[in-house]
């Protein structure tokens, strides 16, 4: 119903002023753009794409950071670009006024705050003086998706499937993805404890990977706690933030040590430290762990 095949020769010729933007997060638009008429009437003054919170924000052209604070209580963080300027929100930015940024560059973070079916949205918005202007108008790779209208009751339901699935203590398979390279051993569950040589609780998963090899952090998310104690050696503990109303946290312990430290943004994939075997281990591995509002809870059900 709606694939936006749109080409060059289906658009008007371009004002003098126009850019050529790049979408500021990769996801799907599940909210378009549609005019006030007049100024003051409702509509949606910009477009809504789907992301995950955490997850890098870019600036969608060069430009200068002309605001980058808190507007009723969200992030928001808006770049001009000679006599147009876009705006982003809710986001947590990493720039300052008065930086200059490029297209593609990181301006931030997004927050929770602006939800949208499926999940949570970046609000992107366009304007030139007063007159809000569509951002998918100018994008440089007219490719960009739009859901049918039908997309937005498929992605309620399956918003409500996720919710269900930790409500029952069932993961959410492809929500995060492997934080070593290696297999898993050692699964969740009770085990025969290598060292100790008694059936303790494992409360996560063991995964097989070389002395020195990276930790990649599993999903988008920020530093909660970089420690050591005996028994998990070097140990992170990072936030997910929430997902259909429960807390995520994920947890890496048995490292060399880690790059990181407490409140630091992460982006899916970024490395994080290097696998080791400090604390009760028995050789170099990743011992991790995912906990659902503080409840530990089989890791393998989200990889």
């Amino acid at each position: 119903m709606l694939a936006l095949a749109m080409c060059a020769t289906c658009l008007a010729p371009a004002p003098a002023w126009a850019l050529s933007l790049i979408a500021p997060i990769p996801g799907p638009v599940v909210r378009r753009f549609s005019a006030p008429v007049p100024d003051w009437q409702s509509g949606h003054r910009g477009v809504d794409i789907l992301g995950q919170v955490g997850e890098v924000v870019s600036a969608a052209a060069g430009g200068t950071i002309t605001y980058a604070g808190k507007l009723a209580g969200r992030g928001v963080v808006t770049v001009t670009h000679g006599e147009l300027r876009t705006t982003y929100e809710p986001v947590s930015a990493e720039v300052r006024v008065g930086d200059k940024v490029a297209a593609g560059q990181a301006i931030g973070t997004l927050e929770s705050g602006h939800a949208c079916p499926g999940g949570t949205c970046l609000h992107w918005g366009l304007k030139r003086g007063d007159t809000y202007l569509d951002p998918l108008s100018m994008l440089a790779d007219l490719s960009v998706r739009l859901l049918p209208e039908s997309a937005v009751g498929i992605a309620d339901s399956k918003a409500a499937a996720r919710a269900a699935a930790l409500d029952s203590g069932h993961g959410i398979p492809g929500l995060f993805t492997f934080p070593a390279n290696g297999e898993v051993g050692s699964g969740f569950g009770m085990r025969f404890h290598p060292i100790f040589k008694e059936w303790r609780m494992h409360e996560g998963v063991d995964i097989g990977a070389s002395c020195g090899s990276p930790i990649r952090v599993a999903a988008p998310g920020v530093v909660e706690r970089v420690s050591f104690d005996e028994s998990g050696g070097h140990r992170l503990l990072v936030s997910h933030g929430t997902v259909g109303g429960h807390k995520l946290e994920t947890m890496y312990l048995h490292a060399q040590g880690y790059l990181v430290h407490a409140g630091q943004k992460l982006v899916r994939g970024q490395v994080v430290g290097k696998v080791g075997d400090t604390g009760w281990a028995t050789g170099c591995h990743l011992h991790f762990s995912v906990k659902v509002d503080g409840r530990h809870v089989d890791p393998e059900g989200f990889l």
